[in-house]
């Protein structure tokens, strides 16, 4: 990079650190933190939907797939987050927006101590902190591995940069700030991903074109749909775990709903999601699956292809502005996971944890969530550092085995209980099938003594672990029915589009997340006690 390049990328850091400030004036109380006060259009919410799943992990641990094995890429990662995305759009965005709008939440899991209890609650928002921790972590750790090739700044140096700026604009300026700066990125990667599709293109068709191309050797098996580790099973359970994931178990995009003003708009943000997400990674991946053509990867994974590709093949201010996109990405990610977890700390955690912590008005609301960002943030840019450890191995295997293997049974009863088919599936279901999922995980990926078992699949090594959570949620709702009347009124509440008929279902909640009031229940009026 040279001082074109480091212009392009201070003014980028400049624009996002003038949003958050510009956001910080739509703030007013928890409710516009975590939620934009249910005003964000659909337009919006979409866009922010889609960039808030990507990272640099597209452009390192992805992109060293894409290097590898070819087309598996897309057809093992993006198809199956669209697919389910899509089936989500009618199934999951409108209760989750009724969450908001009816149950007057803050938070995903706020609803959660009255459609089970509050051990399931804790249980869930602990579990899903301490993942999201490690997963931001591993997104820290990719971007300041490609900062590190472009500019040769260390490891940590990079984690403090792109921490700290993101730092800055989320934590002032709540969702209004994650919303708008992502759609600044949209643009942004727009311009860098289709000036890299097309110079490598153009340098493709020195070689003879691209059909040629596509018969070389280096290509042999890149139009393969399913490659190395990466076949149907794990498709399969990819396809289960994204359909969960991205509607709603990983909490930023639950917020996405939340945040627009009704269930119909909801649905709207969540098919423009699904329609970026089935055509713009392949506009990213196309350069990924001819780079064995064009550069040779240094690491054995492949993962510094992309990187290594920009550098020999952009003139400068190009090279800087997708370096850019290696930033936007991850920041959208890492900001809106921050705003997630501050929501789930304090609206969740904190109540149960402080009996002063109910009682806070919307200034002590806002100050508990800003600095609870702060913290998320810090933390998880302490373990960024510790990625490439043996515990972790490397950044895809954080993102993959890590994120996919547990993200099922911490999200399967959250995202099923909005469900009327699982309205039987009560507390004892939940923790059950959250608790024997995680210890699936433990003993399919490690050894007593906590090392890394090498005799299992990567393709069992995901699924098992949701399938179990999945088949004991299920089953033991069957065998032990736990649904109550108030239960039942709470999954009636956010399952019908008839606004008149369910005005008078729940009462009046104690509190609203207007008002500030944080320990408040949902729609029922009950407490933490509980």
């Amino acid at each position: 990079m040279n001082g074109l390049d480091w212009a392009v990328l201070i003014a980028y850091f400049g624009v996002m650190t003038a949003i958050g400030i510009w956001s910080h004036k739509r703030v007013d109380n928890v409710s516009d933190f975590f939620t934009a006060g249910g005003k964000m259009p659909w337009w919006l919410s979409g866009i922010s939907h889609h960039m808030s799943g990507y990272s640099a992990v597209m452009f390192t641990g992805y992109a060293g797939i894409a290097y590898t094995y070819g087309v598996t890429s897309y057809v093992t990662w993006a198809l199956p987050i669209a697919i389910g995305i899509l089936i989500g759009a009618k199934l999951f965005a409108p209760r989750l927006n009724r969450l908001r709008s009816r149950l007057h939440v803050a938070s995903p899991l706020e609803y959660l101590k009255d459609r089970y209890n509050v051990p399931t609650q804790q249980a869930l928002a602990w579990s899903g902190i301490l993942l999201k921790i490690v997963d931001v972590g591993a997104k820290w750790a990719a971007i300041a591995t490609l900062l590190t090739v472009f500019t040769g700044v260390s490891l940590t140096q990079g984690i403090l940069i792109t921490g700290g700026i993101t730092a800055i604009y989320c934590t002032i300026g709540g969702l209004w700030a994650d919303a708008l700066t992502e759609l600044g990125q949209f643009v942004i990667q727009l311009l860098a991903g289709i000036a890299m599709l097309v110079i490598a293109l153009n340098e493709i068709s020195k070689q003879g074109g691209l059909s040629q191309a596509l018969d070389s050797p280096k290509l042999d098996g890149h139009s393969d749909g399913f490659a190395g580790p990466y076949l149907t099973v794990f498709f399969i359970a990819y396809l289960f775990i994204k359909l969960f994931e991205y509607n709603g178990g990983m909490w930023n995009q639950a917020q996405r709903y939340m945040a627009t003003p009704s269930a119909k708009e909801a649905s709207r943000s969540a098919l423009l999601s699904a329609v970026l997400w089935f055509v713009w990674p392949i506009i990213l991946f196309i350069p990924m699956w001819l780079s064995p053509l064009l550069v040779k990867a240094e690491k054995p994974d492949g993962s510094d292809a992309y990187g290594l590709m920009t550098e020999q093949l952009l003139p400068h201010g190009l090279l800087g502005l997708v370096v850019v996109g290696f930033f936007s990405h991850t920041m959208a990610m890492c900001s809106s996971d921050a705003n997630a977890i501050a929501a789930v700390f304090t609206r969740d955690v904190v109540p149960v944890l402080s009996k002063a912590a109910r009682g806070w008005n919307t200034r002590t609301g806002l100050i508990a969530g800003r600095v609870t960002t702060v913290v998320f943030l810090g933390l998880s840019m302490a373990v960024a550092t510790q990625v490439n450890s043996p515990t972790f191995k490397d950044i895809i295997t954080v993102v993959i085995k890590w994120v996919a293997g547990l993200m099922g049974p911490i999200a399967i009863p959250f995202i099923l209980g909005l469900l009327r088919p699982f309205r039987k599936s009560g507390p004892t279901a939940a923790l059950t099938s959250w608790g024997a999922g995680l210890l699936a995980f433990f003993f399919i990926n490690y050894n007593l003594d906590f090392s890394q078992r090498t005799d299992v699949k990567l393709e069992y090594q995901v699924a098992l672990p949701m399938a179990i959570s999945l088949v004991l949620f299920i089953l033991i709702g069957l065998i032990k029915p736990e649904d109550t009347p108030e239960r039942d009124a709470i999954i009636e509440k956010i399952n019908t589009d008839d606004d008149g008929a369910m005005a008078a279902a729940i009462p009046s909640p104690a509190g609203t997340v207007d008002g500030g009031t944080v320990g408040t229940g949902t729609g029922t009026g009950s407490s933490v006690k509980d």
